[in-house]
């Protein structure tokens, strides 16, 4: 879908996918620095082009002082060919700006790493609006889970990233802003319950969004 008109204080579903369905996280490292680059370039300051030197060498999460954000990040999944985004826009235009640097910034790093050029994704980003409760509490599952609905492989799970655990377990790093979603829940049980229980609607609708894409018509 088109990129939408975004409104501070509104919550929207942010995608893409590599070019040619091409992986854009080859190694943890890359799905590591891609998390990073989520946290570094949230903030309303200019950070000109210092992204090199700047990121952690990949041992941790690299950390900044207090600044004003673009954006709240409420749940994310990082999968080898592409990535989710739950983001509610908290500064005028940030979810452009954000997704801007995050995309540019990583871009150089992925083509530096890899000895390429071009294009590492497929367009500008794809987003949708969170128009109702229903849909942003089915949406944070979706995204939470999206390697389990995509069934990423076990030889390549190590790369996957996903907000998954900061909603259902001990997080070895706090990224998101959870309590539009926790609150609605008595504890991390019943939303992991829900969550689960919403994965076979998940994927029921991949495989119809699968049948859909290669139909004709006569």
């Amino acid at each position: 879908m088109n990129r939408e008109p975004f409104a501070e204080g509104e919550l929207y579903h942010v995608y893409n996918h590599g070019v040619d369905e091409k992986n854009i996280f080859v190694d943890e490292y890359d799905s590591l620095r891609f998390l990073e680059s989520l946290i570094f370039f949230n903030t309303e300051e200019s950070l000109g082009g210092i992204y090199l030197s700047s990121l952690s060498d990949g041992n941790e999460i690299a950390s900044s002082k207090p600044h004003k954000k673009l954006v709240n990040i409420v749940s994310y999944c990082l999968n080898p060919n592409h990535f989710h985004l739950l983001l509610e826009q908290i500064s005028e235009k940030g979810i452009s700006e954000y997704m801007q640097r995050v995309g540019g910034g990583y871009t150089m790093y992925f083509n530096n790493k890899y000895k390429r050029k071009g294009s590492l994704f497929r367009g500008t980003f794809k987003s949708t609006w969170v128009n109702s409760n229903e849909y942003l509490l089915y949406l944070s599952a979706y995204i939470n889970l999206n390697y389990r609905v995509h069934k990423i492989p076990e030889a390549i799970i190590s790369v996957v990233r996903s907000s998954w655990q900061e909603y259902t377990g001990v997080p070895k790093i706090n990224v998101c802003k959870k309590d539009i979603i926790s609150q609605q829940f008595k504890d991390q049980k019943e939303y992991e319950d829900y969550a689960k229980d919403a994965l076979p609607i998940m994927l029921e609708r991949k495989i119809l969004e699968k049948e859909l894409k290669y139909m004709t018509i006569d």
